[in-house]
């Protein structure tokens, strides 16, 4: 219908290409206004994630204009107000939108949705962050699964769609014929920063699977070595996408288009897919039981004892510092200070230690993780630290207990990336052997084991 004017809102979905909703909202020849609502509720995330989604949000900027000659359409204010007042500035028929599975983002497009209802227009949800929905990966009974194993089978045989091709023919209407709030001063991350933006992650992306850029000196690619490298921290063998991944700058169908992720081809490619498999998993884990964010998945487990004292927030700040004397715990928390990242091995070995050693709750570590993460990603996050806490998804978790030593001993043998964090001489806060029996004696009350 010649005339139509349509709002592309973009959330997680920061990038042109392979945006289906994008897509859809310039069909039959409308005319799309590109716009981002600045939330009031961003300034919890922190400097290093808002810094960096300025600068991803720039770059977005930049692409609209580079092909539009009108920029994104920027606003400040709580989206389920901003969204319908624009709407009916613009006499908009429909907000299109990537849907969103979060809880915050569930309440927040329920109420969206219903307001654009009352004024005679809709919310169009189209696509999402993930390869497969929320809610898609289901038991024959139809259940959802709450074990990973199952469902990575499941999301294998379910699939996803190709990706989607750059719009070529949009007609754009941003900021040149709409009035654009001034995007939110950048706060001073601390930090050098990733490039950001739809180029940055593809870039990265290329880098990854191009042949010869094995950390081992090989010709193979990062992600046919990825098996084998990926858990040795002091490596360059992931693919640093988890902030592009984050924000939507590029879709896991991207890259599972240039995968073998059928599980019967190359172990990388296989092991990589599964990684995405994990994001999917846990987003559809918090769908399913949006209270899991912040509380254990496992209620059961609620009785078990932690520490919250004055000690243990001592204990807390040694940990957060990198200075439990524990070489690999140490270098993973000063490498999460410094660049707003840490390897996903150590991740696993900072939480158990602080769960498990230091007997302190995993929602003060995930706070943690979501204030200094550049990728802090509410689902995979949090869902990962009780899988560490043996509160969450694993089949058999409670009695897991990593051993800082023997984990340095088997992930980094020549102490290189220890060195490279943690040049000085340690002495360990506590004796690991007698932190873990307390730990499984504390479990072995609260399950009754």
């Amino acid at each position: 219908m010649a005339g139509k004017r349509t709002i592309m809102w973009f959330r997680r979905d920061l990038r042109l290409a392979d945006n289906p909703a994008l897509l859809a909202a310039g069909a039959d020849g409308a005319e799309v206004v590109p716009v981002f609502v600045i939330d009031p509720t961003f300034e919890a995330s922190g400097d290093v994630r808002l810094a960096y989604l300025h600068d991803v949000l720039t770059a977005l900027d930049e692409s609209i204009r580079s092909i539009a000659g009108t920029g994104l359409v920027l606003r400040h204010g709580d989206p389920t107000a901003v969204i319908p007042a624009l709407a009916e500035e613009l006499d908009a028929s429909a907000v299109f939108v990537s849907r969103d599975y979060s809880p915050y983002g569930r309440e927040r497009d329920a109420v969206v949705a219903e307001a654009l209802d009352g004024s005679g227009r809709t919310l169009r949800g189209v696509g999402s962050p993930y390869a497969v929905p929320p809610g898609n990966v289901l038991k024959d009974d139809g259940t959802p699964y709450a074990v990973f194993t199952p469902f990575s089978k499941v999301w294998r045989r379910t699939g996803w769609e190709r990706p989607f091709a750059m719009p070529d023919d949009l007609r754009w209407s941003g900021s040149t014929g709409v009035d654009s709030e001034p995007m939110f001063d950048r706060p001073d991350p601390g930090i050098e920063l990733p490039a950001a933006g739809e180029r940055a992650a593809l870039d990265r992306w290329q880098r990854f699977v191009q042949p010869g850029g094995a950390a081992d000196g090989t010709d193979r690619s990062r992600v046919d070595a990825y098996d084998e490298l990926r858990d040795r921290p002091a490596l360059t063998g992931t693919s640093q996408l988890s902030p592009d991944l984050k924000w939507g700058t590029i879709h896991p169908r991207t890259l599972l288009a240039d995968l073998d992720a059928s599980g019967e081809g190359s172990r990388g490619h296989t092991v990589f897919s599964s990684e995405l498999a994990w994001r999917d998993f846990y987003s559809d884990v918090l769908f399913q039981r949006p209270e899991s964010a912040w509380n254990n998945l496992n209620p059961k487990l609620d009785s078990i004892e932690v520490d919250t004292d004055a000690s243990a927030r001592a204990k807390f700040d040694l940990w957060s510092r990198g200075e439990t004397g524990f070489g690999i715990v140490d270098a993973g928390m000063r490498q999460l200070s410094a660049t707003g990242w840490m390897h996903n091995r150590v991740r696993m070995i900072v939480a158990s230690f602080l769960v498990k050693d230091l007997h302190l709750p995993w929602q003060w570590g995930a706070r943690w993780f979501m204030q200094h993460l550049v990728d802090g990603d509410l689902a995979s996050n949090n869902h990962g630290w009780q899988w560490a806490a043996g509160t969450g998804t694993d089949a058999a978790p409670y009695f897991r207990v990593f051993n800082p030593t023997t984990q340095r001993e088997r992930y980094d043998r020549d102490g290189s990336y220890v060195e490279r964090w943690v040049p000085e001489p340690t002495e360990p806060m506590l004796d690991h052997k007698a932190e873990r029996e307390e730990a499984l004696r504390r479990l072995a009350v609260a399950t009754g084991k």
